[in-house]
């Protein structure tokens, strides 16, 4: 007795499975039919209806055509072990990448949340915090006070991917004097930015681990200097001391919208121990 065998329709119908996806099937080598009749019929045979949920598994784990069709044919164990070894290691690579994006995204995420608590409740007023250590990936630049050229940085952008690292979080400068910052006497600058790769250590320079007086600035960063003015007047009033360093963290910034408007800035003025 023969063995039963299928058109290609039947076979479309019972695994599921398209006709021009059989056809390209064929066409590479991976599952051709038993038979092909001189009117170019084709017939396929349990063995190969049993072959395509195998096809179906290898691609839902990520396999591609190619190594699906080294997988199904290969003659041995160790084709198959370093066929599923290669792939383990192709998928940590695909994971981590996917990693840093999410970690990414979920760090803009949370400075869009914060942005919209400042301007919901108008935070403005100054108080005083410590601000946790974090190594930071740095770059130190001239400074003319051109907003849109320090926190959109081409140099930095560039300087990341040369160094092959990626960065998250909000954009921070740090600024070597809090008095000439007010001035408009600052010529340099120190950018600051957490990396997402790991790096060597001359890479990397210390952030924080301080106590530092803060305000948030809401709109436009032209009259920024209100802001730091009146943390300026609070410390003098409340006897605190400051340090030369203060650093501006960009909540929400031309990143994100171009409404100046929606603009928040955290200030941070380094105080000296008492």
């Amino acid at each position: 007795m023969s063995e039963k065998k299928y058109c290609i329709g039947k076979v479309e119908k019972i695994c599921k499975i398209g006709k021009k996806t059989l056809r390209f099937y064929d066409q590479i080598g991976l599952l051709s039919p038993c038979e092909i009749n001189e009117n170019g019929y084709r017939y396929y045979d349990k063995d190969n209806l049993y072959t395509i949920p195998v096809i179906k598994y290898y691609k839902q784990s990520g396999f591609t055509l190619d190594e699906i069709k080294s997988l199904i044919y290969s003659s041995g164990f160790s084709a198959i072990e370093d066929g599923f070894g290669d792939k383990i290691k192709e998928l940590k690579l695909i994971e981590e990448e996917l990693n840093l994006k999410k970690k990414s995204i979920e760090d803009w995420y949370s400075l869009v949340r914060e942005a919209k608590m400042v301007i919901e409740y108008d935070i403005q007023d100054v108080k005083i915090k410590f601000l946790e250590e974090a190594d930071m990936l740095f770059l130190e630049q001239d400074y003319d006070y051109d907003y849109v050229k320090s926190v959109i940085n081409i140099e930095f952008t560039n300087y990341i991917e040369k160094i092959e690292n990626a960065i998250t979080g909000p954009v921070i400068i740090e600024f070597p004097s809090f008095d000439e910052k007010i001035e408009k006497k600052c010529k340099k600058i120190r950018i600051l930015q957490k990396n997402l790769k790991k790096c060597s250590a001359d890479k990397l320079t210390k952030y924080g681990g301080y106590m530092v007086a803060s305000a948030y600035h809401i709109g436009s960063h032209k009259n920024i200097n209100e802001t730091y003015k009146k943390i300026k007047n609070w410390l003098e009033h409340h006897n605190y001391k400051y340090d030369n360093q203060c650093f501006e963290r960009y909540v929400i910034d031309y990143w994100s919208t171009k409404d100046e408007k929606k603009y928040v800035t955290e200030i941070m003025v380094k105080l000296k121990t008492q």
